[in-house]
């Protein structure tokens, strides 16, 4: 019995692995053909080339600017006296009305003694005048007819003669005469007026306050002309010319502007190796301060064409496509901007790529577009 069960055992043995060999050789035994990768052809967008004048436009932008501003500043002392108009930021002024007065009582008291010093003294000297020179005696006398001590004082009669100088100067009429002029010339520096039409800005004083000489009192700015200060590479110091139309864009409004260059600074900045340009420009909805981008034309290359900078190999060399295979081709760049370069030595009639193509090599089987297949048969 014993003897049985080891022969069994044997026999189901020998089974199990007859049975794991035989399944290993029907498995090593199927062959499955291996799939052949398909060959992909990648469709690209292209464009014939046709020379031609390139616009090389440079970009830079800043901060506008009044075109023509003041800065005021006291050169007399006193009470800052109440106007028509408040003293404030935004009010508006025409040319000649007051933007400042300043108490000036005490001094033009101080004026109007000094003129009826000299009225008196004049008169002193009139009957000398008439016994000794009389034929000057009439030119004064007008003088004095002509004298309102609440006006500014007329000018002096011309003098004719050397004795009519010596006479005049020795009553010390001349010395009194320009202390009086100048004392009304510092007068009218108690008054401030509007130069031009234009907007308060800037208001550092207010009614009742005690200005000192020397102290700022504002700002004042026309707000018909703006100017735009920009920095341009001295690459192009001599392509830029006055009077040249320069776009101007807001970023923020998305809105375009038409400028003029009407200045070019003469010096390059050691610095930043720039030069300054001001660009003029005038409309109704602009502001100082503003941020805008200008568009400079500084010139036209001849014979070029202009494309994407990702086309552009860093060997100077751009794929065109022949025969539906791509090929490299040498080429002369001559001005880069931020999404495009201007290129020359490209021959007219070249297919070249339009768009970059991700893995592109020389050699590579492309398909060009149907649309454009379509059109460049036609």
């Amino acid at each position: 019995m014993n003897s049985r069960k080891i022969a069994l055992s044997i026999i189901g043995g020998l089974l199990i692995i007859g049975s794991f060999f035989g399944a290993k050789y029907i498995i090593n035994s199927k062959t499955t053909p291996k799939p052949r990768p398909e060959k992909v052809v990648k469709t690209v967008v292209v464009e014939t080339v046709k020379n031609g004048n390139v616009p090389i436009i440079v970009p830079a932008n800043g901060n506008l600017v009044a075109k023509r501003r003041v800065e005021l500043f006291s050169e007399v002392q006193g009470v800052f006296k109440s106007g028509n108009k408040l003293f404030k930021p935004g009010q508006e002024y025409k040319a000649g009305e007051i933007l400042i007065r300043i108490d000036a009582a005490e001094y033009y008291a101080n004026v109007q003694s000094s003129k009826s010093n000299l009225y008196n003294l004049i008169t002193s000297i009139m009957p000398d005048l008439r016994l000794d020179y009389p034929e000057v005696f009439s030119k004064w006398q007008t003088f004095l007819a002509n004298f309102d001590i609440n006006k500014s004082i007329p000018p002096l009669p011309e003098m004719s003669s050397d004795k009519e100088k010596y006479f005049i100067s020795g009553r010390g009429i001349l010395t009194n005469y320009y202390t009086i002029k100048n004392l009304e010339q510092r007068l009218a520096k108690y008054t401030i007026a509007a130069p031009f039409n234009g907007v308060l800005t800037e208001a550092l004083v207010t009614e009742g306050t005690l200005v000192r000489s020397g102290q700022k009192l504002g700002e004042f700015i026309n707000t018909n002309d703006y100017e735009l200060e920009v920095a341009i590479s001295k690459t192009y110091s001599d392509l830029l010319n006055v009077g040249e139309v320069v776009e101007l864009k807001s970023i923020d409004r998305n809105k375009t502007y038409q400028g003029k260059v009407t200045r070019i600074n003469g010096r390059v900045d050691l610095a930043s190796q720039t030069i300054t340009a001001f660009i003029e420009v005038k409309d109704p909805d602009l502001r100082e301060g503003m941020y805008l981008e200008a568009h400079l034309k500084a010139k036209e290359e001849p014979n070029a064409i202009e494309i994407n900078r990702s086309l552009l190999l860093e060997t100077e060399q751009i794929f065109v496509v022949r025969d539906s295979v791509l090929d490299l081709i040498p080429v002369k760049p001559v001005y880069f901007s931020d999404n495009s370069v201007v290129l020359k030595d490209v021959p007219d009639g070249i297919t070249i790529l339009s768009k970059p193509v991700i893995g592109a090599y020389a050699g590579m089987l492309v398909k060009v577009f149907n649309d454009q297949a379509t059109n460049t048969q036609e």
